[in-house]
C-alpha cells in the first residue's frame, strides 16, 4: 500500500494530501485466509473519475495483482470510494463505492481523514457508528507510514 500510495503521489496529476492509520482487519466475505490491511487517502487529482480507476488498476497490475476468486488473497486492492461528491453509475466505476457504508475496514479508516464527509447523505462517522469493527486493529497509528 506503501508503495502504490508513493506511486499516485509522485505522477504530477495526483497529490496525496492525507493518509488515514493503518488497519488490520479480519477477512471479510471470505473468511478462511489471512488478515488484510486497509488504510484510506485523500488524493487531489486533475484525472477524471474514471481514468482515476484506471490509473489505481495499472498500479495494481503492475504490483501483480491477479483477480482469480471475489474477496479472495490479494496483494494490492485499490478502490476509488468517492469522488468530489459526484454520483457515479459507469461500467466501470460506481461511485460512492456501493458497498463502502456497509464495511468498517472502509469506514473506519475512512473517518481518520475525512469523519464529516457526507456519503449517500450522511457523515462518514455517522455510517461507522452502525457497523461492527470487531476484530480491526490499529497496525500503525503513524499516518506517514506510507512515505517509507
Amino acid at each position: 500500500m506503501a508503495l502504490a500510495l508513493r506511486r499516485l503521489d509522485a505522477r504530477d496529476d495526483c497529490r496525496v494530501t492525507a493518509v488515514s492509520a493503518l488497519y488490520r482487519t479480519p477477512p471479510w466475505g471470505k473468511t478462511d485466509q489471512a488478515d488484510f490491511y486497509n488504510a484510506c487517502a485523500l488524493i487531489e487529482t486533475r484525472l477524471q473519475p474514471v481514468r482515476l480507476l484506471e490509473t489505481c488498476l495499472d498500479i495494481e497490475r503492475d504490483m501483480k495483482r491477479v483477480r482469480n476468486e471475489r474477496w479472495g488473497p490479494r496483494t494490492i486492492d485499490i478502490d476509488v470510494l468517492t469522488f468530489d461528491g459526484l454520483s457515479i453509475d459507469a461500467e466501470t466505476l460506481t461511485v460512492p463505492h456501493p458497498r463502502m457504508t456497509e464495511r468498517a475496514f472502509v469506514l473506519m479508516p475512512l473517518a481518520d481523514i475525512a469523519p464529516d464527509m457526507k456519503v449517500k447523505g450522511r457523515a462518514v462517522v455517522d455510517w461507522l457508528a452502525e457497523v461492527d469493527a470487531g476484530g480491526i486493529v490499529v497496525a500503525n497509528e503513524n499516518r506517514a507510514w506510507w512515505r517509507g
